[in-house]
């Protein structure tokens, strides 16, 4: 019998100074049975730093060819594409063949391997790369609880956020810009 997914709700006051967006989000997430709670908030994070109003999160590790999140326009055209972890070149190169847009956010302790070994290949692409700093991603999933109120303010290349259980500081770099 496969396991089931567990359901997080999340509402997210978002201030986005870096764009002038304002919002109040109700995130309902689910959590892949192989999914840690850091890539789940990982997720989180980029949902909130692209949020629009087209913006969804897809099936997931669920669903090989869909990134994690995506945005469509109104005819079905997609328009952006974001994986989550450390993708191969090769799974970059065809999203960027699909989707106008393509980003990619890394968060592991073994990032660093991974751009080193695929930054060439990177280099060869169409698409934005960034990496949150993983022990502040460690920080945010330790705050997590199934229902959750939130406030995320992103400024620069920053995310504040504020819980019930306590506050930390998402940061990220960019690592290439397509």
């Amino acid at each position: 019998m496969a396991l089931k997914p567990t359901i997080y709700k999340i509402r997210i006051s978002l201030s986005d100074l870096n764009r002038q967006v304002y919002d109040t989000l109700n995130l309902t997430i689910a959590l892949h049975p192989s999914e840690t709670m850091e890539r789940m908030m990982a997720r989180v994070i980029a949902f909130c730093i692209n949020v629009d109003e087209h913006l969804t999160f897809t099936k997931g590790l669920s669903e090989a060819d869909e990134p994690d999140i995506w945005a469509q326009s109104l005819n079905g055209e997609l328009q952006l594409w974001i994986d989550l972890g450390e993708p191969l070149p090769e799974r970059i190169k065809k999203a960027t063949h699909r989707a106008r847009a393509v980003k990619v956010y890394s968060f592991n302790s073994k990032s660093d391997v991974w751009w080193s070994q695929g930054q060439a290949e990177f280099g060869k692409l169409r698409a934005d790369v960034y990496r949150f700093n993983t022990e502040q991603i460690k920080q945010l999933a330790s705050m997590v609880e199934r229902t959750m109120d939130i406030s995320v303010t992103i400024s620069e290349q920053s995310a504040f956020v504020a819980t019930q259980a306590g506050e930390c500081e998402v940061s990220w770099v960019t690592l290439q810009e397509g």
